[in-house]
């Protein structure tokens, strides 16, 4: 197995062939961006796409940006200066895109007050409102307020780097203290509604920052004199890596939350600030956070932490946010009898959020209570906070059956919640599992045993998205179930593996990640490449939320240069180079972002007019290919496969919400072509899932028989 920090440093350093993949998540948040700009947005989404970009900033910051200052103190020579331009370049393209978020900002501000929905600080209140804040803040946030003064020769408190905080200077006389406060989001709403001023109409609301803004002598309870006193935002992002003990005397439930304890203490790599806090208070805080010269502080407005925009109160006519779609109900799994009739029928593709998460709690709740069902095996990875899956399973061991639960507990950010969900499953009587050390188990596999004709049968279930309500509602993802005895046998194998991992399992149908997805799907694209050198059309459509894996990358290229057209749909970040004649002239890139998050994982390979459609947990990176449990399925029932080829149809025709992925990765939409309808593939998919209905586009010719285009088949390059 490849050693992942050295594969690391050959993706940065090959930026020939790559485009860096740092850059290009920024570019991907962009696009994010450009949704919050957009005017044919509804005005609360736009709100709540500045909130997204918010929360993925401080994402990036943990993970990406922690990543590349790790490596500039872990290498030397050319390698450095490489990760240090690297790291350069991103902090210019992290400026620029505050500078826009700013300026979006303020316009969707004056968009709101022209709609009589009014933000406003703690210096625009009159009279009724200042006394309203008032007593608020002594009633609700007063007693959530706990102020910490700063003194020199004290150690500097742990500062959460999920919270809002407020350093606030306080002038006694000519003396100045400094002193740091929570603002406590966690247990009060971020915007408070306050009255209207009399004779005005509308909804006016304050932050709570601006609350305690407000109210700032009072924080301190007369316990020094306060001349005077002004509040400034700021939020720290610290490094999320975590390194666990791999020692043997401590379970590994208390190895991980030690480690959780030592993130909450890690490096800060940012500090965003506002731009109005005097130097010398900025000065003082940099000092004592000892922020270094690959620290970035990036200055900007008065508020900060707007990923709270994400819960922007739904205010003014329904208009201003998206108009629900209803979910789409599938006839046959709604008609009377049990859901294991159904699946055992023909196979089942939902596509959620279209279709409502619900059919999986039932299928969960039936296995529950069908007498013939012996076993439920399932892995864990993210869950909603109020999960009707965990409720089902616990309802399954109260009914007897065998159940076994695969916890990832290293779930970025899910962590002390699978530790907590790990603890009540095992209070329940449920076998709990961990996964495997260095691997971990991102695959959604869902596993019920029947006795059936005394024999035992698999009904499986195989997605692309977690076992999640909440997100259920937000991201699409697929869901195959399946009463297919191969597929059953094989995922009866990785919960093999997942318990006694010194085995190496034979798969028939399934690519299982780290055995044998990536072998798997090379042949698949070495099989195209054999078809297009022999003279036939060969192509394949890839989708995926991320393409970074530089040894599939240049095995795309070579497809590419032996004539194989290729699509690609990649959410986020992509290091392909698309459209590079010699290299990459037959690869197109594309990218949608709308009102869902576009999650799932579709591999479509032509096969001379006999497709392959698979499915699967996996995008393209080394991590999922090489370090952790994943799943690729084939969907093997011609209806699915005409529903996935649809769908992707409509993604790749997209003329609303698609951006081109090019070279520079410049966003640019994608234009009406003649011929081709409006296409907002979000929605035209949801009318094609509830009356079968397509918009017009190009025909695809993905199931159409292949015949050779040329006589002579062509001879691939002689190795140097």
């Amino acid at each position: 197995m490849s050693n992942p920090v050295k594969n690391r440093v050959v993706d940065l350093r090959e930026h020939e062939l790559y485009y860096p993949r740092e850059l290009s998540w920024l570019s991907f948040n962009a696009r994010v961006l450009q949704e919050a700009a957009d005017d044919t947005v509804p005005l609360i989404e736009r709100v709540r796409y500045l909130g997204i970009f918010s929360n993925n900033s401080d994402e990036f910051f943990r993970v990406r940006v922690a990543e590349v200052r790790r490596l500039i103190s872990v290498s030397s020579g050319a390698d450095r200066e490489h990760f240090k331009s690297l790291l350069a370049a991103i902090l210019k393209r992290v400026y620029s895109l505050q500078k826009e978020f700013d300026q979006i900002y303020a316009q969707i501000m004056d968009e709101l007050s022209s709609r009589k929905i009014y933000m406003i600080n703690e210096r625009q209140l009159d009279e009724s409102q200042s006394a309203f804040v008032q007593s608020y803040f002594t009633d609700k946030v007063l007693p959530e307020l706990d102020p910490i003064l700063l003194r020199d020769g004290r150690p500097m408190p742990t500062l959460n780097d999920e919270s809002l905080y407020l350093a606030v200077e306080i002038r006694s006389g000519e003396s100045y203290r400094y002193a740091v406060v929570e603002v406590p989001t966690d247990r009060i709403g971020r915007f408070v509604e306050i009255p209207q001023r009399k004779g005005k109409q509308g909804k006016v609301f304050i932050v709570l920052d601006n609350i305690i803004r407000a109210c700032l002598p009072q924080m301190f309870r007369g316990v020094m004199p306060v001349d005077e006193a002004h509040a400034y935002c700021f939020k720290l992002s610290r490094d999320a890596e975590l390194e666990i003990d791999t020692g043997i005397t401590q379970s590994l439930l208390e190895r991980m939350e030690k480690s959780l304890k030592q993130r909450r203490r890690a490096d800060a790599v940012r500090m965003s600030y506002d731009a109005e806090m005097p130097s010398r208070l900025l000065e003082y805080l940099s000092a004592r956070f000892r922020f270094g010269k690959y620290d970035s502080l990036i200055a900007g407005g008065r508020y900060h932490n707007s990923k709270d925009f994400i819960g922007f109160p739904n205010v003014g006519p329904k208009y201003l946010a998206f108009k629900p779609l209803p979910p789409i109900r599938v006839p046959r799994l709604d008609e009377p009898g049990s859901m294991f009739e159904a699946i055992r029928d023909k196979d089942v593709l939902l596509y959620y959020p279209y279709h409502p998460f619900d059919y999986l709690i039932d299928l969960l709740k039936t296995a529950a209570l069908d007498p013939q069902v012996t076993d439920i095996k399932i892995c864990l990875y993210r869950v909603a906070k109020n999960s009707r899956v965990i409720d089902a399973l616990v309802n399954a061991v109260d009914n007897g059956k065998r159940v076994l639960a695969v916890v990832e507990l290293a779930a970025r950010f899910d962590e002390q919640a699978n530790i907590d969900w790990a603890q009540r499953l095992t209070d329940s009587g449920i076998n709990v599992l961990f996964g495997i050390p260095g691997l971990k188990v991102h695959s959604k596999l869902i596993l019920i045993e029947r006795r059936e004709n005394n024999a035992v049968r698999y009904y499986s279930h195989i997605g692309t998205g977690n076992f999640n309500e909440k997100t259920a509602r937000i991201y699409t993802d697929f869901t195959l179930l399946t009463y297919d005895q191969s597929i059953g046998r094989d995922v009866y194998n990785v919960f093999d593996f997942l318990q006694y991992n010194y085995k190496r399992p034979e798969y028939r149908v399934l690519l299982v990640s780290p055995h044998t997805t990536r072998p798997g799907i090379t042949e698949l694209i070495d099989r195209e490449i054999a078809h297009a050198r022999a003279g036939y059309f060969a192509r394949m459509t890839l989708k995926c939320n991320n393409l970074v894996d530089h040894e599939l990358v240049k095995k795309l290229y070579e497809a590419s240069e032996a004539g194989v057209r290729i699509r690609l749909l990649v959410r986020g970040m992509c290091s392909l180079v698309p459209g590079v004649k010699g290299l990459s002239e037959n690869i197109e890139a594309l990218s949608i972002v709308d009102r869902y998050l576009e999650h799932p994982r579709v591999y479509v390979f032509y096969n001379r007019g006999n497709p392959r459609y698979l499915i699967s947990s996996a995008d393209l990176m080394t991590r999922n290919l090489d370090y952790r449990v994943e799943v690729m399925a084939p969907v093997q029932d011609p209806e699915a496969q005409q529903m996935l080829q649809d769908i992707l149809d409509q993604q790749w025709h997209d003329n609303v919400k698609c951006r081109i992925i090019d070279r520079d990765q410049a966003n640019a939409y994608v234009p009406e072509k003649k011929g081709v309808a409006h296409i907002r593939s979000q929605e035209s998919i949801h009318r094609y899932l509830s009356t079968g209905k397509l918009p017009r586009y190009p025909k695809s010719r993905m199931r159409v028989p292949a015949k050779r285009r040329r006589k002579k088949p062509v001879v691939p390059p002689r190795a140097e």
